[in-house]
Order: structure tokens, then sequence, then C-alpha cells
């Protein structure tokens, strides 16, 4: 009985992780009418870098060395997954709506999968390819907003969307090089000292770029954003995905993340007031219908 509470709490917290998750559109969207992309970015990681070396000097008493090859691949991902992601997430979240984004983000996977079988030799069947072809058209769709012929006609206004893909890009960076340097090293370790130098470099170029200096005008609301983006959206949100991926696996616990496009529509039309437009649904549609042939498990001959 205990341990179907646990399990049952687990899941509870990875629902509640994909609904911090899809926020921080809603909340990335608002920091961006409000502050520099560097300023946000920076603000929010030096703070989500003190809540999360505090989680674990508090769990572990001490924060654990590492090698220099351990260093380099840190400041790999500080430099791909915190500061190149999140400098093309508030860029184009200036002009970009929540709901949109977070549904051209939610391609994530597929474009991850498509370097790893061209750059890292992973096998690829046909199911996958079917999957990975349906995963782009419905990005493709949402990113042109149902006109694809506009990216052929020199259209300059889809410039923020170009900046979210940014983000894809960054964010597969990211995966790969965790996934090839960082087998010996905790999750949550390589999260918080990857953020930490993310937060280092974000906040040399806001400084040398005078941005900082908007951090004297931050209203309540860009604080309040701030403070859920370092708190829900990194901290927490990632202490209990590792916790759901220690207890139920990291294929059971990933799968939630398909949730995080859903939600991130959902608040963006209940908090901002944004359109459901049929490109976006269809995109969308054709987004998870890609996803679920690629992660869905061959039958045996």
């Amino acid at each position: 009985m205990a341990e179907k509470v646990v399990y049952r709490n687990v899941h509870v917290c990875l629902v509640l992780t994909m609904l911090f998750w899809g926020g921080t559109f809603v909340a990335g969207r608002v920091l961006a009418e409000n502050l520099h992309p560097q300023t946000a970015s920076s603000l929010r990681f030096i703070l989500a870098s003190v809540m999360l070396l505090s989680a674990i000097l508090i769990r572990d008493k001490s924060l654990p060395g590492l090698s220099k090859k351990q260093w380099g691949a840190m400041a790999l991902l500080g430099m791909t997954g915190v500061f190149a992601y999140n400098l093309f997430f508030f860029a184009g979240l200036q002009t970009v709506e929540a709901g949109r984004a977070s549904m051209i983000i939610a391609v994530n996977p597929v474009v991850t999968s498509l370097i790893a079988i061209l750059f890292l030799g992973e096998r690829c069947n046909v199911q996958r390819s079917v999957g990975m072809v349906l995963s782009v058209s419905g990005a493709f769709l949402v990113i042109s907003k149902g006109h694809p012929a506009s990216f052929f006609q020199g259209d300059s206004r889809g410039m923020g969307e170009l900046y979210i893909v940014g983000c894809v890009f960054s964010w597969s960076a990211y995966t790969l090089v965790g996934k090839q340097l960082l087998k010996d090293i905790k999750p949550l370790v390589a999260v918080a000292y990857s953020c930490s130098l993310g937060a280092v470099f974000l906040s040399v170029v806001a400084l040398y770029n005078g941005h900082l200096a908007e951090i004297k005008e931050l209203n309540a609301i860009s604080a309040v954003c701030l403070f859920y983006f370092a708190f829900f959206g990194t901290t927490l949100g990632f202490i209990w995905f590792y916790d759901g991926v220690k207890k139920l696996g990291a294929a059971r616990a990933a799968m939630y993340v398909n949730l995080v496009p859903v939600s991130g529509v959902l608040l963006g039309v209940l908090i901002l007031g944004e359109k459901l437009s049929g490109s976006l649904i269809i995109g969308g549609l054709l987004v998870f219908a890609g996803l679920y042939f690629i992660n869905r498990t061959p039958s045996a001959p």
C-alpha cells in the first residue's frame, strides 16, 4: 500500500513538473516584454544556480568535485543548454506566442534523434523515419503559421520562430553532449553545475552590453516570473523529474515530457488569451503523431 502511494505521488509530481515547464513559456513571454533577453536569462540562472547548489548542499552536505574533462563538459553544457538556449528562448518569445513556441520546441526529440543518426551512428528504422517526417512537417506548419511558402518568399516576419528553432538545436546539443560525456555524474549535479557556468557566461555578456542595469527597473511581475523560472521551472522541476527517472525509469519518465507543449498551449490560452489557430492544432497533432511513432516499441516478429 505504501509503495502504491509513493508511485502515485511520483506520477503527480511528474505531471506538476510538466505544468511548471509549460508555464515557463507564459512566464518567458511576460519577461520578454519587460526585460532584454540577456538580462532575463542571466537573472533566471543566477537565482536557479543558487537554489540548485543549495539543494545539493542540503542533500549531500557538500558539492562533488569534478575532473578537468568533466568541467570541460560542463562548460559545453552551460554554453549550449543554458547560454545559447535561453538567449534564443527570450528573444523568440518577444514575438512568438507561448503556445506556438512550446509546440515548436516539442520537436526537440526528433532533431536530437536525427543528429544522433547522422553523426553518432544510431540506427533508424522505417517506423522511426515516419515519425520524424510527421513531427518535422508538423513543426514546419506551426513555424510558418500554415503558410510554408512564406519561407521561400524572403518573409522576415518569422525571426522569432527561427530563434525558437535555435532553442531546439541548442537543447539537442546539450542532450547529446550530456549523453556522451557525463555518464559518471549525477543528473542533478550536472544540471546545477551547467546552470552555474551558464549563468556566468550570460552575466558576463549582459554586463558587457550594459543590460544588467535593467535590474534597477525590475517590477513586481518580472520578479515573480523570475522566481517562477528559478524555483518551479528549474530547481523543483528538475528535482522532481529526476526523482521520477530514478523511481520509474528514464523511458517512462521521459514520456511525460509530451505534456509540456500541451500545458504551454493551454496556459497560453487561459492566462495570456492566446488564440488556437488551425495551423497550431494540425501541426501539433502531426508533431505528437510523429513522437508516438518514434517512441513506440516495435512489435516482435
